[in-house]
């Protein structure tokens, strides 16, 4: 349906044209890849700003040692913009960038970028029908439609340990790795055994004094097919039929081993779950030669409550002499290290973090104050109604601002499968609304609630909820209980975002638009 709106303006009402008809937030995949299927509309006045100096996104922002994708690089990529010349199976971080600069290029994105232009707020300026976008130094940008494509492994999250502060030596997240620091001889200690930490251990255990990794929850660990890609090997991948056939291959792979998890029915889950529990579990044991230590890596949490991760040399590195496990909880970190809670002080020279990232919860989505219709504030919206989104695109009473990781719009599984729907739903409401001669783009509150409600009667046969889980500590649950996680699977994910109806959206016409079209009428009389 078509509104327009006639409404006069406030005596302090200015008008404004927009600097652009779209700006983009994050100049990492989900911004790249919003550049492109605006480009696919026809939409080409856009910009794309990033508070970093490069793009990447993720994959710029994580350098810390052993960092690589956890997904077949061949699945880790664009459908549109396969690549065959890999290193690995498993490609290193350094090389996801690389992949980002490329596409940058060769899609002609690079005179649209913004870098070191960092946004604090988003205010929406109802009588002109534009986003206001402030920036740190006190400039502003202004947009007709805003795609928010802030990843969510970008923003470091420290662990609320007593003292932390208050540490003598070199304190550093992962995500902000500081690679002039020497950890040659030093004692250095990790915080956090998830993904990251997997990574990292293994590649910083040769080069340290010492190394103590403190653990509060095990990590599944699964043995990792990696494998070096060769020049024969890249020659059969360039081959597009040989590589579409793999894609297509892992694809189905992981949405049976990822998303079949929180979709399928009660009993599949169950049978398959217990069906890979049992080798896994045992092929864990067979890595650790201390019975102490190897226990205390096995976990009492079901698999899939947390995303398990692959590595052929984690577990192995508590073989060694020189890697200690802790498994006591950490009471408080002095000057000198990290005392636990049976009252011994873990003397450390370098404490890394590898805590995680600041994801569902207040204060980090969004990761700046947005400000909607009437003064109708996100973070406030989100927190008193829970975290929300239609396909995790659209929000009522914030017209044109569309996100592309919000809640309910990502299925478990490489994040640019949900950068391809997300940002094809975003620009397929854009171009609608300008072939309708329309200005304001606003998703219908009815059908909102109704796919809200969707996905929380689909959560309820989640696994994710049960016992099972107990203990698991997983961020895939958010700080409101709920799991924000699109409970579906990648063909419907595809499918809905390329095809829904697109009246689930409602037009309007911008107050100053209506009076300058009115104007313009009245003189053509």
């Amino acid at each position: 349906m078509s509104t327009t709106t006639d409404v006069e303006p406030a005596p302090t009402a200015q008008r404004r044209i927009p600097d652009y008809e779209v700006v983009v937030i994050g100049a990492g995949f989900g911004g790249i890849g919003t550049g492109i299927a605006l480009q696919r509309q026809g939409i080409h006045d856009f910009v794309i700003l990033d508070e970093w100096d490069q793009v990447g996104g993720t994959w710029h922002a994580n350098t810390y040692p052993g960092v690589a994708v956890d997904i077949p690089s061949f699945i880790y990529s664009f459908s549109f913009e396969q690549r065959g010349n890999w290193s690995r199976v498993f490609a290193p971080g350094s090389e996801l960038k690389d992949y980002a600069d490329d596409v940058v290029d060769k899609y002609g994105l690079r005179d649209k970028l913004r870098l070191n232009t960092n946004v604090t707020s988003a205010v929406y300026d109802e009588y002109n029908g534009v986003w206001r976008l402030a920036t740190d130094g006190g400039g502003e940008i202004t947009g007709r439609y805003i795609a928010m494509a802030i990843g969510g492994l970008e923003r470091p999250k420290m662990p609320a340990i007593p003292g932390l502060d208050s540490f003598g030596g070199t304190l550093m997240h992962t995500a902000l790795c500081d690679h002039d620091v020497a950890l040659a001889g030093k004692r250095v200690a990790v915080i956090g055994t998830g993904a990251t930490s997997l990574q990292l251990v293994p590649a910083i255990a040769d080069e340290v004094g010492h190394l103590t990794v403190f653990q509060r929850t095990p990590i599944w660990v699964f043995k990792k097919r990696d494998a070096e890609v060769g020049s024969v090997g890249r020659q059969i991948m360039e081959r597009k039929r040989i590589r579409s056939a793999v894609r297509l291959i892992g694809t189905v792979a992981t949405e049976l081993a990822m998303s079949g998890m929180l979709t399928g029915p009660s009993w599949m889950v169950d049978s398959t779950r217990k069906m890979l529990e049992g080798p896994a579990r045992k092929w864990m044991r067979s890595q650790v030669d201390d019975p102490v230590v190897r226990e205390k890596l096995i976990h009492t949490y079901g698999l899939g409550c947390k995303r398990p991760s692959m590595s052929n040399d984690y577990l192995k590195t508590f073989n060694r002499p020189d890697v200690s496990l802790v498994t006591d909880s950490i009471d408080r970190i002095t000057e000198n290290g990290v005392v636990t809670a049976d009252g011994v002080e873990h003397e450390t020279d370098v404490l890394i973090c590898a805590t995680g990232f600041k994801l569902w919860e207040k204060g980090a989505v969004p990761p700046f104050p947005v400000v909607g219709r009437d003064g109708k504030d996100l973070e406030e919206f989100w927190d008193t109604n829970r975290y929300q989104a239609y396909q995790g695109v659209s929000m009522p009473g914030f017209p044109n601002i569309f996100t592309i990781t919000g809640p309910y719009g990502f299925v478990l599984g490489s994040y640019l499968w949900m950068i391809e729907a997300t940002a094809a739903h975003l620009s397929r409401a854009i171009a609608e609304t300008k072939r309708r001669g329309a200005t304001t783009c606003e998703i219908r509150q009815d059908v909102h609630d109704d796919y809200f409600q969707k996905c929380l009667k689909r959560q309820e046969r989640n696994f994710l909820f049960t016992p099972t889980c107990a203990g698991s500590n997983t961020y895939y649950i958010d700080d409101k209980g709920d799991s924000p996680f699109r409970p579906s699977t990648h063909g419907e994910m595809y499918w809905e975002n390329r095809h829904y109806d697109l009246d689930v959206y409602q037009y309007g016409v911008a107050a100053a638009e209506s009076l300058d079209r009115s104007v313009a009428a009245k003189e053509t009389v």
